[in-house]
């Protein structure tokens, strides 16, 4: 889909069709904004910037050098977009184009920033004269739309630490729970690095106004306080983590004390009922006694229950009950 965003009589009008770039010049083009595009409408805003649009793959690069570029006719940058999943947060790529003072735009998928944007331009065409400026809004949106997702983090992290303060399902789902907390804490410092490496290239250009320092100083102020929250959310979750490896040792470590006490418990008695178990007669009362089976008996489950007892006894005085 594309869409052209240009000055005309004062205001921005919008225009989705290829076949409008003959009667738009590139003094007046403010912004055009390419989402998933054919091959013909890539070519055609190439033709109109008389300069070539990086693909999906240059805008996926890692490396510094990648990631922005100047020639001596337009700047070039490439930026992640978090979009919140299920579980987790996906990155998608954007490249900016900027020739002479028109803004250009890649992406595969919708954005709420750019929409957003879209909507402000057409309202208020003032506060956007130029490219740049609407480089600038949608950077700075961007900003804002990760100060939620970490404010959301942060929500999400507090509700862990009171589930965990009340010991409420305290188990291995929830370990992994957090441990995916951890990695999507992970994705957006990674994805606020990448903003403020930008911003910082933006600030050391000769092509950018002067103009907007003052914009992009206050973005790097915000983007180092996101940061901080970011480190701050990641120390609580791997302390929150620890908690969660403590309690559940010592959940395991109750289940094998009680375990060690019931086989002690049973030991003297398992010794008797073995020691009078053996094939051999060993009687206690004589055998011509009518009533010797019985008696037999109870004297050796006596012997059994005093057997639990000494050893109850014992551990009592030991404080290990």
């Amino acid at each position: 889909m594309l869409s052209i965003f240009y000055k005309e009589n004062g205001k921005i009008l919008l225009s989705q069709s290829e076949k409008d770039f003959p009667k738009i010049t590139l003094e007046n083009a403010v912004w055009i904004d390419l989402v998933d595009p054919t091959g013909e409408e890539k070519r055609a805003v190439e033709a109109f910037l008389g300069t070539e649009i990086q693909s999906r793959a240059q805008a996926e690069e890692i490396e510094s050098s990648s990631r922005y570029f100047e020639t001596d006719d337009a700047i070039f940058a490439n930026t992640n977009f978090l979009t919140p999943g299920q579980d987790e947060y996906m990155m998608q790529p954007v490249s900016f184009t900027i020739v002479d003072e028109t803004l250009t735009t890649l992406r595969e998928v919708p954005l709420r920033s750019f929409t957003e944007l879209q909507r402000r331009m057409q309202v208020n065409p003032r506060q956007y004269p130029s490219g740049f400026s609407v480089f600038a809004s949608i950077l700075d949106q961007r900003v804002d739309l990760d100060a939620d997702m970490i404010e959301l983090l942060s929500k999400e992290i507090s509700q862990y630490a009171k589930q965990i303060n009340d010991q409420e399902d305290i188990d291995q789902e929830l370990l992994i729970d957090i441990s995916q907390m951890q990695e999507n804490t992970m994705v957006v410092r990674e994805n606020v690095v990448d903003k403020q490496r930008l911003i910082s290239n933006l600030m050391r250009s000769t092509k950018v106004p002067r103009t907007l320092e003052n914009r992009l100083n206050v973005l790097l102020q915000d983007i180092s306080s996101l940061l901080s929250h970011t480190n701050f959310c990641f120390e609580r979750l791997e302390y929150l983590q620890d908690t969660v490896v403590g309690l559940i040792n010592l959940e395991q470590n109750k289940i094998m004390k009680i375990l060690a006490v019931v086989s002690v418990f049973l030991m003297p008695p398992t010794l008797i009922a073995g020691f009078y178990g053996m094939n051999v007669r060993l009687p206690i009362i004589a055998a011509d006694n009518p009533n010797a089976n019985f008696w037999n008996w109870v004297i050796i489950v006596g012997l059994m229950a005093l057997s639990c007892l000494l050893v109850f006894v014992l551990f009592r005085r030991k404080k290990l009950l």
